[in-house]
């Protein structure tokens, strides 16, 4: 069974997992959408459900109107003493019995599907401390319930981060870890799962590299150092889960599904993505609106006999059928597919040089190629967003 773990949310998405990612060992599925996604998925991959507690972080913007439907507002809303829970008054003093009700509602409902795996109910963290009451409370409801329950399946402690600020520095970190490691053992917890919402790692920002990426590192080592657990989760993000997988600080990478490779918390606004393309060779996506005469340029540049002109030329004479959006999704899970079982073919102690070998490659090709569009920021240099992958890899 392959080590990554799927994150679906939608009926594209579990279609991608049947064709492509049927090797998983599980998938992650969200609560309020389990009745329609569960029964859609293959028969292999167990699963982990999560009832989205995350969303609670604001749930006032999550408010249904009228020229907005949210069906994670609905479903939350039913259950017990949810407006108290998102209160931050009761979070700094939380009463255990409106606690009970919350937590015991939604681990009800997620054993009802008879999952592998159920995320402990947690709201995301925050710069400061106003929330560790609450998130305490939660934890050894869910713990209780666990045993009263007699649930025998696995408990996952979420770590969801909001800031960059909260991850950057140790003296932030420090707090943060001693927390996780507290709620761990009053859940009965047997694994964690760590997301920053915040990093956007395809942005080729200068701080990926000096600041943010060796924040990251630093994170799963104090944790794994805190919380010495078989069961270890980062992401989804682009590359810098197969980074932290590659050099066992993890043991699976979550990952999106040709979409969603920047976490999102649970019933915000959903915004038709634009299609973005996997530019194999460089290990990268882009938008498709100036990839043409792009490709062009490429292919002119490299000629028929370099190793990366079959895939850049496929790319291009194929560019009017895949850049649809659902194509688009398609190819990127295609190819984030195979880069991933590249990487896991290599003995699990080369996974960080082989994965360092593959972006070096990738570093090397596209510092010989021109500018992407201009729409890609602070990403338009093809090397920009494999290189602070690469430099996190040894």
């Amino acid at each position: 069974m392959a080590e990554h773990i799927p994150f679906v949310t939608s009926e594209d998405a579990c279609s991608l997992v049947q064709s492509l990612y049927q090797d998983a060992e599980i998938v992650r599925v969200p609560l309020d959408r389990a009745d329609r996604l569960v029964g859609l998925l293959p028969n292999g991959p167990k699963i982990w459900l999560d009832p989205t507690v995350d969303g609670l972080h604001d749930l006032d913007t999550r408010r249904s109107r009228p020229d907005w439907a949210n069906p994670w507002f609905d479903y939350i809303s039913s259950i017990p003493s949810v407006k108290r829970i998102a209160d931050p008054a009761f979070q700094a003093k939380p009463v255990v019995s409106d606690v009970h009700s919350f937590a015991r509602a939604l681990l009800d409902r997620c054993v009802a599907h008879k999952p592998a795996w159920i995320t402990v109910p947690q709201l995301p963290l925050v710069n400061g401390n106003e929330r560790n009451k609450i998130n305490r409370a939660l934890a050894s409801e869910a713990g209780k319930w666990k045993s009263h329950a007699g649930f025998k399946g696995t408990f996952i402690l979420p770590l969801v981060f909001t800031h960059q600020d909260q991850v950057n520095g140790k003296t932030q970190r420090n707090p943060k870890i001693q927390q996780a490691e507290r709620c761990y053992h009053d859940a009965q917890a047997d694994g964690f799962w760590v997301v920053d919402n915040d990093l956007r790692d395809e942005s080729g920002s200068k701080t990926l590299r000096n600041t943010r990426f060796p924040a990251i590192v630093c994170l799963h080592q104090e944790l794994n150092e805190r919380i010495p657990s078989k069961i270890r989760i980062a992401g989804p993000y682009w590359g810098m889960n197969l980074v932290l997988w590659a050099r066992d600080l993890v043991d699976y990478p979550a990952i999106g599904i040709g979409l969603g490779y920047q976490y999102s918390l649970a019933g915000g606004p959903s915004r038709p993505a634009a299609p973005r393309l996997a530019l194999s060779p460089l290990r990268r996506r882009t938008g498709v609106g100036q990839l043409k005469p792009w490709l062009d340029q490429v292919l002119s540049k490299l000629g028929p006999s370099h190793p990366a002109y079959t895939r850049f030329d496929y790319l291009r004479r194929n560019l009017s059928l895949l850049k649809a959006p659902p194509r688009a999704r398609e190819q990127v899970a295609k190819f984030y597919k195979k880069w991933f079982d590249s990487i896991a073919a290599a003995p699990k102690t080369g996974r960080s040089m082989a994965l360092f070998q593959d972006l070096s490659a990738a570093y090397a090709l596209g510092k010989t190629l021109p500018d992407l569009d201009h729409s890609e920021g602070t990403a338009r240099r093809p090397e920009a967003v494999v290189e602070p992958l690469m430099l996190s890899c040894l």
